[in-house]
């Protein structure tokens, strides 16, 4: 397994929709198993390849107490949302150290394909329904900060890209 690097904010490739995972073969398999060890190296609890600049429908998942209970959605589709929705403190690997609030559903139904290609429907609430929502918006090409108003993207902007500048030298 290898740890991958992750897409920063505000990278273009992070707003690149993601296609249809065509089968489930030894690479999404492999895919799958390199993005939770970057996921769980990262201190994260859900990753999409989209952030990993793989541009196909695959997320990865463990909200777990233990991090040991990995959940691997290949071509999600939300097929139920709650009528309430709620708003919750939400952060992000691609936009490290900044967390403000994001109105989400409080329960969805998604079915998606696991890592073996069987067919499996989940339904989640609390934290686990965030987070497929959150890892699903990256698949669209959508990050967390573009909820939050232009005054507050902009400045988060600003803050990542002194960030990567200071990094670099």
């Amino acid at each position: 397994m290898a740890l991958l690097p992750i897409l920063c904010y505000p990278d273009p490739k992070l707003h690149k929709v993601a296609k249809p995972v065509a089968e489930v073969t030894d690479r999404i398999k492999t895919l799958a198993a390199d993005m939770i060890e970057t996921m769980y190296e990262a201190k994260g609890i859900g990753l999409a390849a989209t952030q990993v600049d793989v541009h196909e429908r695959l997320i990865v998942i463990d909200v777990s107490e233990e991090r040991d209970q990995a959940i691997v959605l290949v071509n999600p589709e939300l097929v139920w949302t709650s009528a309430e929705k709620r708003i919750n403190e939400e952060g992000c690997l691609s936009v490290p150290g900044i967390y403000d609030g994001v109105e989400r559903f409080d329960a969805v139904h998604v079915q998606a394909l696991d890592e073996h290609g069987k067919s499996r429907k989940i339904e989640a609430d609390g934290m686990l329904a965030v987070c497929i929502q959150h890892e699903m918006d990256h698949l669209l090409g959508k990050v967390f900060v573009e909820y939050l108003s232009p005054l507050k993207r902009n400045r988060i902007k600003t803050k990542m890209l002194k960030a990567q500048r200071e990094e670099r030298a």
